[in-house]
């Protein structure tokens, strides 16, 4: 079975790595790009509703160990690009059904897009990502490492998905389906936007920064056990909150959290959907 054959040679690496070490990893990675594999999955019976495959990690993990540093330029006096052997470019085909515009985008091999997602350059998808269906990655965004997005999330323009790889197993990054990331936002430390959600123009969302929610009378946060997740169809803004310490009251200062102000109706829907012509 791949996934005790992969934890078993990451567990014990051997003095020296062989063809069939190499053959193993290869079929792993060949999975991962086709998405039968991923870093994490959906999970009913988890309070978050996902759970991590840390054997996956250990699989992207063990490519590192495997690697060895190539050059992979096109022009290595102009434009050098050096890069473990076990990583090159992802290579894509028309069959595939996905649009990677022109301009100095880069998805790494290990990570999986499925028909119909739109990569605006430049961007950048690293190993062990997750990319749903009709998804838009905007310009200057990045899916990090075994990040996972759902159906027709539109990554706006420099956002970034944070990646987690290690530890093992630590949940990555979750964008559900319907997702809307607003443009210089950021998402981080294996933060759960569920399905519908809507992240204003900056907005960051981390293990460290609170989530108040105006409507529900609520503040969301992550705990040593459970990481942040943000509400189904919740719209989220970015605000600050006022620092109780004496010193901070006299200089009148504020930290950062983020702040829920609606949920979404019709009318948030229609302000946010992509145009069909585009795809």
């Amino acid at each position: 079975m791949l996934q005790q054959r992969i934890e078993a040679l990451f567990d014990t690496p051997p003095a020296s790595y062989t063809a069939e070490h190499y053959a193993l990893f290869a079929s792993f990675k060949e999975a991962l790009n086709n998405g039968t594999i991923r870093a994490a999955k959906p999970d009913p019976s988890s309070p978050t509703g996902w759970c991590v495959n840390a054997w996956v990690k250990k699989g992207i993990l063990l490519g590192f160990r495997l690697g060895t540093i190539v050059d992979m330029s096109l022009d290595s006096a102009k434009l050098p690009f050096l890069d473990k052997s076990t990583y090159p470019v992802h290579s894509f085909t028309t069959s595939d059904g996905i649009r990677i515009v022109p301009g100095g985008s880069s998805i790494r091999d290990g990570a999986f897009l499925a028909r119909g997602v739109i990569c605006m350059p430049p961007m950048f998808v690293n190993v062990g990502a997750y990319v749903g269906e009709n998804t838009m990655i905007d310009s200057h965004a990045l899916v990090g490492s075994c990040a996972q997005l759902g159906r027709n999330v539109h990554l706006s323009a420099a956002s970034q998905i944070g990646g987690v790889l290690e530890p093992v197993g630590a949940l990555p990054v979750i964008v559900e389906d319907d997702v809307l990331v607003g443009g210089n936002s950021g998402i981080y430390e294996g933060t759960i936007v569920k399905r519908g959600a809507v992240l204003g123009t900056g907005t960051i969302l981390n293990r460290s920064i609170p989530v108040y929610d105006l409507v529900r009378d609520a503040v969301h946060s992550a705990t040593d056990d459970l990481p942040l997740v943000i509400p189904e169809g919740a719209v989220v803004v970015p605000g600050s909150r006022a620092v109780s310490h004496p010193a901070g009251k006299t200089w009148g200062l504020s930290l950062s959290c983020a702040i829920i102000v609606k949920y979404r109706d019709s009318k948030t829907s229609t302000r946010i959907q992509l145009e069909d012509f585009l795809r």
